[in-house]
Order: C-alpha cells, then sequence, then structure tokens
C-alpha cells in the first residue's frame, strides 16, 4: 500500500493517463449497462479525485474539485439506478464535464508551473489530453438530452451511447476524423467546433511548451 501512494504522490499524472486508458478499454466489456456505467464512472472520478490532490496548484482548486466531485458522484449513481430520467442524465452530463474541464485547468497550472520539466509532467500531457476528451464527451451528452437527435451515427438518429460519444470527442480533439458519428444539430456542431480548436490549441500551447521546455534543459 505504501508504495502504491509513493508512485501516485510520485507521478500521479501516470496513474491517471493509465486509469483512463484502462477505462476506454474497459467501455466495450460493459454492455453500455447502467451499473456498468455506474461502476465506471465512480471509478474514474476516484482516480481524478487523486490526481487533482496531487497536483493541486492552491488550496482553492482542491475544495472545488471537491465541491464538483461528491455531486457527480452521487449522480453518477442515481444515473445507473434511474437510467432514463432525463433529468438525473442532465444534471450528471454538466456536472461530469465542469468537474472534468476543472481538473483540465489544474493540470495545466501544473504543466506551466515549472521551468523545467518532469517526468510526471510529461505523464500530464497524455492526461490532459483524455480528461478533455472526456469533458467533451459529457458535453456532448448534455447537449443530446436538451437537443435530441443533435448525433447521427451509422445506425441511424436516437440516442447516442456515451462510448459513442467519447470516440467522438476522441476523433474530433485529434482532427482524425474516423468518427462514424456527426453533429447534425447547430448547438452539437457549435461544441464540436470548439473542441476542433481546443486539440489545434493544445498542439500550439502546451506540447510546444513542453519541447521547448525540454530542449533548453539538454543545452
Amino acid at each position: 500500500m505504501s508504495q502504491w501512494m509513493t508512485t501516485v504522490r510520485q507521478h500521479p499524472s501516470g496513474v491517471l493517463l493509465a486509469a483512463q486508458l484502462i477505462a476506454v478499454l474497459a467501455y466495450p466489456f460493459t454492455g453500455d449497462t447502467p451499473a456498468g456505467r455506474a461502476v465506471l464512472g465512480v471509478f474514474g472520478i476516484f482516480v481524478l479525485a487523486v490526481a487533482v490532490w496531487a497536483v493541486r496548484a492552491t488550496p482553492a482548486l482542491t475544495w472545488v474539485a471537491i465541491l464538483l466531485g461528491i455531486p457527480v458522484v452521487v449522480l453518477t449513481v442515481l444515473e445507473g439506478l434511474y437510467p432514463t430520467s432525463d433529468v438525473i442524465r442532465l444534471w450528471s452530463s454538466v456536472l461530469h464535464a465542469l468537474f472534468y474541464g476543472y481538473t483540465a485547468y489544474g493540470l495545466v497550472r501544473y504543466l506551466f508551473d515549472d521551468t523545467f520539466v518532469t517526468r510526471d509532467e510529461i505523464f500530464a500531457v497524455g492526461a490532459n489530453f483524455t480528461v478533455v476528451a472526456w469533458a467533451f464527451a459529457y458535453a456532448f451528452m448534455a447537449v443530446q438530452v436538451v437537443w435530441p437527435n443533435s448525433f447521427v451515427s451509422f445506425q441511424g438518429e436516437g440516442f447516442q451511447a456515451f462510448p459513442n460519444l467519447l470516440f467522438l470527442s476522441f476523433a474530433t480533439l485529434t482532427s482524425v476524423g474516423l468518427s462514424d458519428i456527426y453533429p447534425v444539430m447547430p448547438h452539437a456542431r457549435s461544441f464540436a467546433m470548439v473542441e476542433q480548436v481546443t486539440g489545434v490549441l493544445y498542439v500550439a500551447m502546451i506540447i510546444s511548451r513542453v519541447v521547448s521546455l525540454t530542449v533548453l534543459k539538454g543545452r
């Protein structure tokens, strides 16, 4: 246990990145069931809470994360118990998006706080990318609750499951254009465009800074 906690303290972003990627691989095995989503959702929030605590830039960051995280966990459980409730799904998606977005903000502050690059900050580059993808996926979920049929997949119109929206989010953020899910309503397209710009700015601002600091360190 002590060795695990030491690893978390030394490489919290690495733990976060590994957990996020494990969640991506685990989604197909849940069958998109309410219970499966609830378990993965609570697990993801727990890992995010550990990461935010470890890389917090100020005490206020931790308090905001806690204030957002507690209702997120409650709503995640309620969403598993009442999967057809649009009210619970909407609030759960909105708070999830805010929580992941605030975590991304904390990781950005963590990356920009130093004048040199540590090993964990390299992991933070990847972890922050996955966190942003999750934030937009939950934003997409909220959008389709408020504006039904906002997204169309190869299966046609209708409610899109979270794994499908997460796939769309990763495809949009990386600008690979491989998604078979498309935003067709105006609000959905607006959020997709914001994510596209976010992906470009991520490369221009975050990765370029890490690369430049790495080069300066080597001189």
